[in-house]
């Protein structure tokens, strides 16, 4: 779609016959977040927004001070494939929240984002992400009974969701999100769609817009999606690989083609960041006790501090695919899992990169090794240290990090350990089925 105006929105609502906007916005914990308004108010919110009460959103307000506005982002206009259009079609804006004398609100995820790619952009720098989203097809929501048993690539007739697959990638590009390819993962039912990379704040809209595009096709098919890191015990789990540049106009920061890696001294330290920082800010892009499933050695789960570039067992990979083309260069952080808040997630490990950069850590050698296959020595021997294991183990780093608070903020920092630290003491209090399977019997 052309460059939208407010013009251009109220022209469109008309000839499509909208009768309802929904108006986008996202708690601290990455679950989105609705209300919707008719065309008779559109106007009147594109200039001046829409009130709501923010008291009820996690991690927003207080009851005394709850009052928001949401402030529409015009370029995110899009139509909703999915709606029937007979009754009206119906259409969405992504939205800031702000407070009611219009200043940003500290406490959106959004404007996290923002404020961290503008801190990037005062440097000369526009930050390219390019996620790989995974998730689980089930019957149900019920269970995680497989409509497959296909593995990694698999065709038909082992892949019976292709179908599924190709009516969310045509919403997708419905929506101006462009797909790169999509293809069965390595569980059973377990499926990736790749987006192609854009600049960050884009980006973390299109992911927020993907998770829901999956999750509405599924249902249309009667079954259910989810991105839960890791629901079947001894089967890979869903991560969210991100791939990561660093521009100044046309020109990629982190090539270099004089150097064997094809990596720029900026480049190096970019990783440098990624990897010291990753144990501080592993809360933001792996923020459930779910999420720690998933991250254990094996299963393609990267756990321990490296990077390499063929070797899929390091947390930071720069990808091999096209050696030496300057616009393909490129790392990918491997740690992610695609239930985190992509606004947080990406400001994080942007914030971590350019602290590489300015402080120019340097980078270590590559581990082309097996790391899962490593001893403790030779875990030592190589300096390689491990992510936190836990969700309470990853808490107490984060509240910690001096890095993280500058990057969320006070207001997002407070609230987010708030409500993760009150999650795993909830776990942690838990009576499971294993521990009763286990012990009851016996002692």
């Amino acid at each position: 779609m052309a460059k939208m105006t407010k013009e251009g929105i109220l022209k469109a609502v008309k000839d499509n016959n909208v009768k309802f906007i929904r108006l986008w916005f996202t708690d601290i914990l990455g679950v989105m977040k609705s209300f919707a308004i008719t065309p008779n108010e559109l106007e009147l919110a594109l200039s001046e927004g829409m009130g709501f009460d923010g008291s009820s959103i996690q991690g927003f307000a207080r009851i005394d001070e709850s009052d928001m506005v949401a402030m529409p982002d015009i370029s995110t206009f899009q139509l909703l494939p999915w709606r029937n259009r007979e009754d009206g079609a119906v259409a969405r804006m992504f939205t800031d929240v702000l407070n009611p004398d219009l200043t940003p609100y500290e406490g959106d995820p959004r404007y996290v984002l923002k404020r961290q790619l503008k801190k990037a952009a005062d440097k000369g720098y526009t930050m390219y992400v390019g996620p790989e989203l995974e998730f689980f097809y089930f019957k149900d929501s019920h269970g995680t009974e497989y409509l497959d048993h296909g593995g990694y690539f698999d065709l038909t007739p082992l892949d019976v969701a292709s179908d599924l697959r190709r009516d969310t990638i045509m919403a997708l590009e419905k929506l101006g999100i462009t797909v790169e390819y999509s293809h069965h993962e390595v569980a059973p039912s377990q499926h990736e769609i790749d987006l192609r990379y854009a600049e960050a704040l884009h980006m973390a809209d299109a992911a927020m817009t993907y998770r829901l595009t999956v999750k509405e096709i599924a249902m249309m098919h009667g079954v259910y999606a989810t991105f839960m890191p890791k629901p079947v015990f001894g089967e890979n789990g869903s991560g969210m690989h991100t791939h990561q540049s660093l521009f100044k106009g046309k020109k990629n920061v982190f090539f270099d083609a004089k150097d064997e890696f094809s990596l720029s001294k900026e480049g190096k330290s970019y990783i440098a960041g990624l990897l010291k920082h990753a144990p501080e800010f592993t809360s933001i892009i792996a923020q459930w006790v779910n999420s720690y499933k998933r991250l254990v050695p094996g299963y393609e789960a990267p756990v321990y501090v490296a990077w390499a570039r063929r070797n899929r067992s390091a947390l930071v990979r720069v990808p091999m695919y096209k050696p030496g083309k300057e616009a393909a260069t490129r790392c990918e952080l491997r740690c992610p899992d695609p239930a985190c808040n992509p606004y947080l997630a990406f400001a994080v490990m942007l914030a971590a990169g350019m602290k590489g950069m300015e402080e120019e850590y340097e980078l270590a050698a590559p581990v082309e090794e097996d790391i899962f296959e490593m001893d403790a020595k030779q875990l030592k021997r190589h300096k390689i240290s491990a992510l936190p294991a836990t969700l309470g183990e990853a808490i107490a780093v984060t509240s910690k990090s001096k890095l993280v608070k500058e990057t969320l903020g006070d207001h997002v920092f407070e609230k987010f350990i708030e409500n993760k630290t009150a999650e795993w003491d909830a776990f942690r209090l838990h009576v499971t089925d294993w521990e009763m399977e286990r012990y009851l019997s016996i002692l």
